[in-house]
């Protein structure tokens, strides 16, 4: 077997989607595995970001597995990385995982994490030999939103102007800077709007950006049928960011009622401890537990005092 890694054409979608399925679900033990992540789409979605970025594991003309590398300006992260379940323990991954570090190289992205299944020492001991090192949980949580209004001071990036909508970027831009140098949820923010996946949550104190959240919706997007998923959020610093944080939690459940979605979505890692306290306050409960692992092993903005929900699955 000779595997050859190379950006995955559109027409291998849906191959890919299944492998990503069958592995996932055969690793968990479902019953039917292809039906692991319902009406999710993770590659699609991810794929239209940015082509260039996802990657094949091709044994001739077969594709056996892919990787999906990320990129939130000098932050990356990578995944989901799935094989098909048959050739496991064959350096298929690794083979992918080398092209995806290579990735990463050629952007210059400074720092680079995943999300894994804490209990595996296998991904653990994988990832670790690419210089990936544990940190500490990331649950996603789950919660039933509470009947709310749509803050005023609240604004959805969808629903902005065209002429307006560079200026919102580069306060995200700018508040994600202030917690990690170089951080740029950009072009998460315009593929969100120009897939149509959900929208972006823009919380302003007076004429400033106080937070935003990066949120999909429904069947077709990374959430699902009936749930609103908080891909990313993020709270300005400062003595302020406690009720930002609250005042952003309120507009993602406002949010979630608008679309008429029983369930919002989020992880965090409980590093950033303030905040994974704050949404077990709100009622949040863990649905699956993840580790997330950095390299090179520096903490970034898994760090107490940080308002920042995210997973990198």
């Amino acid at each position: 077997m000779t595997i050859a890694i190379r950006p995955l054409p559109e027409r291998d979608l849906d191959a890919a989607d299944r492998i990503f399925r069958l592995a996932f679900g055969t690793f968990l033990g479902l019953p039917d595995p292809l039906q692991f992540a319902g009406d999710a789409d993770f590659l699609r979605t991810r794929w239209r970001a940015n082509p260039s970025a996802v990657l094949g594991a091709y044994d001739g003309a077969q594709l056996v597995g892919s990787n999906v590398a990320s990129r939130w300006g000098s932050f990356g992260f990578f995944g989901p990385l799935t094989v098909l379940p048959q050739l496991w323990d064959k350096a298929v991954g690794q083979a992918l995982l080398s092209e995806t570090m290579r990735l990463y190289e050629q952007w210059g992205t400074r720092s680079v994490g995943l999300f894994t299944f804490p209990h595996s020492t296998k991904h653990i001991h994988v990832y670790q030999k690419y210089g990936f090192w544990p940190q500490a949980l990331t649950p996603v949580l789950a919660l039933a939103p509470a009947p709310r209004q749509m803050p005023a001071h609240v604004a959805s990036y969808a629903a902005l102007a065209p002429t307006e909508r560079g200026a919102a970027l580069a306060a995200c831009r700018a508040l994600a800077n202030e917690i990690d140098a170089g951080l740029d949820l950009s072009a998460e923010i315009e593929s969100v709007e120009r897939q149509r996946l959900g929208d972006t949550l823009l919380v302003r104190e007076g004429h400033e950006l106080a937070a935003f959240a990066v949120c999909h919706a429904g069947a077709g997007s990374e959430a699902g049928s009936g749930t609103v998923y908080v891909k990313f959020a993020a709270v300005r610093p400062g003595a302020a960011a406690a009720p930002h944080f609250e005042a952003l939690l309120d507009a993602c459940e406002a949010y979630a009622g608008e679309r008429g979605m029983p369930t919002l979505l989020a992880g965090v890692n409980t590093a950033r401890s303030e905040a994974y306290r704050a949404l077990l306050r709100r009622g949040f409960r863990a649905r699956m537990n993840g580790v997330a692992m950095l390299r090179p092993h520096a903490p970034g903005t898994l760090r107490a005092g940080c308002y920042v929900l995210d997973d990198w699955r």
